[in-house]
């Protein structure tokens, strides 16, 4: 099937990236499930240095965490039973 915006082909792909998820044709999120770890892990090293630092307060810590490196983590599948 082709798609086309005004004079341009819209090419077909085999994934591409949606609100910063990873939809793939096959619907396997294998691919997503792996770029999510990556972004925690990145978001984790450039956290590090606040939740690491004893002078930060625990409780400032754990609201920094939820809010900054649980997010990227987090991967939301929902299905919708009707």
């Amino acid at each position: 099937m082709e798609v086309k915006v005004g004079d341009h082909t819209i090419p077909q792909v085999t994934r591409f990236k949606y609100l910063g998820s990873i939809v793939q044709n096959d619907g396997k999120i294998e691919a997503d499930v792996s770029h999510r770890i990556q972004v925690g892990w990145l978001k984790w090293r450039r956290a590090s240095g606040v939740l690491c630092d004893k002078k930060v307060p625990l409780k400032l810590k754990g609201k920094f965490y939820r809010t900054v490196v649980r997010p990227a983590l987090v991967v939301w599948y929902g299905v919708l039973d009707g």
